[in-house]
Protein backbone atom coordinates (compact mmCIF):
# COMPACT_ATOMS: atom_id res chain seq x y z
CA UNK A 1 0.00 0.00 0.00
CA UNK A 2 2.43 2.74 -1.21
CA UNK A 3 5.56 3.44 0.40
CA UNK A 4 6.36 1.80 3.67
CA UNK A 5 6.77 3.24 7.08
CA UNK A 6 9.59 2.62 9.67
CA UNK A 7 8.34 0.88 12.60
CA UNK A 8 9.04 2.53 15.33
CA UNK A 9 11.38 5.00 13.69
CA UNK A 10 10.22 8.56 13.31
CA UNK A 11 11.30 10.88 10.22
CA UNK A 12 11.19 14.52 9.94
CA UNK A 13 9.00 16.05 6.86
CA UNK A 14 8.96 19.19 5.43
CA UNK A 15 5.99 21.15 5.41
CA UNK A 16 6.30 23.78 2.37
CA UNK A 17 2.50 24.67 2.52
CA UNK A 18 -0.77 24.69 3.89
CA UNK A 19 -3.77 23.64 1.58
CA UNK A 20 -7.46 25.49 1.87
CA UNK A 21 -10.38 24.30 3.81
CA UNK A 22 -13.86 25.01 3.10
CA UNK A 23 -16.80 26.35 5.27
CA UNK A 24 -18.88 23.24 5.75
CA UNK A 25 -16.94 20.05 4.46
CA UNK A 26 -17.25 17.62 7.67
CA UNK A 27 -13.59 17.05 7.59
CA UNK A 28 -12.00 20.67 7.45
CA UNK A 29 -14.79 22.96 7.74
CA UNK A 30 -14.19 25.90 9.68
CA UNK A 31 -17.77 26.94 10.56
CA UNK A 32 -19.21 23.03 10.68
CA UNK A 33 -19.84 22.59 14.35
CA UNK A 34 -19.61 18.68 13.75
CA UNK A 35 -16.02 18.94 11.83
CA UNK A 36 -13.08 17.37 12.26
CA UNK A 37 -11.67 20.50 11.71
CA UNK A 38 -8.75 19.54 10.07
CA UNK A 39 -5.59 20.78 8.76
CA UNK A 40 -3.77 19.28 5.31
CA UNK A 41 -0.45 20.30 4.59
CA UNK A 42 1.79 19.54 1.16
CA UNK A 43 5.60 18.18 2.04
CA UNK A 44 8.24 18.33 0.26
CA UNK A 45 8.29 15.07 -0.82
CA UNK A 46 5.09 15.55 -2.65
CA UNK A 47 2.50 13.99 -0.43
CA UNK A 48 -0.24 15.25 1.88
CA UNK A 49 -0.59 15.26 5.68
CA UNK A 50 -3.84 15.88 7.09
CA UNK A 51 -3.97 16.04 10.90
CA UNK A 52 -6.79 17.06 13.59
CA UNK A 53 -7.20 16.72 17.38
CA UNK A 54 -10.34 14.21 18.17
CA UNK A 55 -12.67 14.93 20.38
CA UNK A 56 -15.37 12.67 22.83
CA UNK A 57 -18.01 12.87 20.20
CA UNK A 58 -15.07 11.35 17.44
CA UNK A 59 -15.24 8.05 19.52
CA UNK A 60 -16.17 4.22 19.11
CA UNK A 61 -15.52 2.55 21.92
CA UNK A 62 -14.15 4.98 24.97
CA UNK A 63 -10.90 6.55 23.99
CA UNK A 64 -11.06 5.32 20.22
CA UNK A 65 -11.38 7.14 17.07
CA UNK A 66 -14.54 4.99 15.18
CA UNK A 67 -13.99 3.60 12.43
CA UNK A 68 -15.70 6.00 10.40
CA UNK A 69 -13.86 8.82 10.68
CA UNK A 70 -10.32 7.27 10.05
CA UNK A 71 -11.74 6.88 6.76
CA UNK A 72 -13.57 9.82 6.26
CA UNK A 73 -9.76 11.46 7.28
CA UNK A 74 -7.81 8.96 5.04
CA UNK A 75 -10.51 9.77 1.91
CA UNK A 76 -10.05 12.95 2.35
CA UNK A 77 -6.24 13.37 2.48
CA UNK A 78 -5.48 10.51 -0.26
CA UNK A 79 -8.34 12.81 -2.81
CA UNK A 80 -6.79 16.34 -1.72
CA UNK A 81 -3.36 14.93 -2.76
CA UNK A 82 -4.04 15.11 -6.16
CA UNK A 83 -3.81 19.34 -5.77
CA UNK A 84 -0.59 19.16 -5.02
CA UNK A 85 0.57 18.31 -8.67
CA UNK A 86 -2.55 19.38 -10.29
CA UNK A 87 -4.27 22.43 -7.88
CA UNK A 88 -7.11 22.55 -10.49
CA UNK A 89 -8.25 19.09 -10.59
CA UNK A 90 -11.09 17.70 -7.82
CA UNK A 91 -12.15 14.43 -7.24
CA UNK A 92 -15.09 12.55 -6.68
CA UNK A 93 -14.48 9.12 -4.47
CA UNK A 94 -15.74 5.77 -6.75
CA UNK A 95 -13.87 3.58 -4.58
CA UNK A 96 -12.03 3.42 -1.06
CA UNK A 97 -10.73 0.36 0.84
CA UNK A 98 -9.48 0.52 4.19
CA UNK A 99 -7.61 -2.14 6.40
CA UNK A 100 -7.36 -1.14 10.37
CA UNK A 101 -4.34 -2.14 11.85
CA UNK A 102 -4.31 -0.79 15.76
CA UNK A 103 -6.90 1.22 17.09
CA UNK A 104 -6.23 4.49 17.35
CA UNK A 105 -6.29 6.77 20.78
CA UNK A 106 -8.82 10.06 21.27
CA UNK A 107 -6.11 11.75 23.59
CA UNK A 108 -3.58 13.06 20.27
CA UNK A 109 -3.51 14.46 17.22
CA UNK A 110 -4.40 12.41 14.59
CA UNK A 111 -2.18 12.39 11.47
CA UNK A 112 -2.80 10.72 7.75
CA UNK A 113 -0.57 10.84 5.41
CA UNK A 114 -1.72 10.53 1.55
CA UNK A 115 -0.46 10.41 -1.69
CA UNK A 116 -1.10 9.67 -5.41
CA UNK A 117 -0.11 6.83 -7.07
CA UNK A 118 -1.48 6.42 -10.64
CA UNK A 119 -3.04 9.71 -12.40
CA UNK A 120 -4.91 9.34 -15.64
CA UNK A 121 -6.96 11.83 -17.77
CA UNK A 122 -10.36 10.91 -15.83
CA UNK A 123 -9.67 9.29 -12.64
CA UNK A 124 -6.69 8.74 -10.38
CA UNK A 125 -5.39 6.29 -7.84
CA UNK A 126 -4.13 7.26 -4.09
CA UNK A 127 -2.92 5.60 -0.74
CA UNK A 128 -2.58 7.07 2.90
CA UNK A 129 -2.30 5.89 6.03
CA UNK A 130 -3.06 7.15 9.73
CA UNK A 131 0.40 7.30 11.47
CA UNK A 132 0.74 6.78 15.33
CA UNK A 133 3.29 8.62 17.61
CA UNK A 134 5.69 5.48 17.67
CA UNK A 135 5.81 5.40 13.88
CA UNK A 136 3.54 2.89 13.28
CA UNK A 137 0.87 2.19 10.58
CA UNK A 138 -2.72 1.98 12.37
CA UNK A 139 -5.08 2.02 9.50
CA UNK A 140 -4.28 1.79 5.78
CA UNK A 141 -6.78 2.64 2.63
CA UNK A 142 -6.51 2.91 -0.79
CA UNK A 143 -8.14 4.83 -3.20
CA UNK A 144 -9.79 6.20 -6.48
CA UNK A 145 -11.44 9.42 -7.26
CA UNK A 146 -12.82 10.46 -11.07
CA UNK A 147 -11.84 13.94 -11.69
CA UNK A 148 -14.54 16.30 -12.41
CA UNK A 149 -14.29 19.86 -13.27
CA UNK A 150 -15.36 21.77 -9.62
CA UNK A 151 -18.67 23.33 -11.10
CA UNK A 152 -19.47 19.62 -11.66
CA UNK A 153 -18.93 18.74 -8.05
CA UNK A 154 -20.11 21.66 -5.79
CA UNK A 155 -23.70 23.87 -5.65
CA UNK A 156 -23.76 27.37 -5.34
CA UNK A 157 -20.39 29.49 -5.50
CA UNK A 158 -17.86 27.48 -4.29
CA UNK A 159 -14.58 30.20 -4.23
CA UNK A 160 -17.14 31.65 -1.69
CA UNK A 161 -16.88 28.52 0.45
CA UNK A 162 -12.97 27.88 0.04
CA UNK A 163 -10.70 29.67 2.31
CA UNK A 164 -7.33 29.53 2.94
CA UNK A 165 -6.21 28.11 6.41
CA UNK A 166 -4.99 31.28 8.61
CA UNK A 167 -4.11 28.52 11.80
CA UNK A 168 -0.33 28.90 12.35
CA UNK A 169 1.13 25.68 10.19
CA UNK A 170 4.25 24.28 11.82
CA UNK A 171 7.36 23.85 9.77
CA UNK A 172 7.44 20.13 9.38
CA UNK A 173 6.39 17.37 11.22
CA UNK A 174 7.97 14.26 12.58
CA UNK A 175 6.16 10.72 11.30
Amino acid sequence: MGRSLSRGRRVKRTVVAAQNVSRMCMVCGRDNPWSLKARFYELEDGELLGEFDPLDEHQSYPGRLHGGVSSAMLDETIGRAINIADPEAWGVTVELNVRFRKPVPTDRPVHAIGRITKDSKRLFEGSGEIVLEDGTVAVEATGRYMKLPIDKIAEGDFEAEWFADEREHPEGVEL
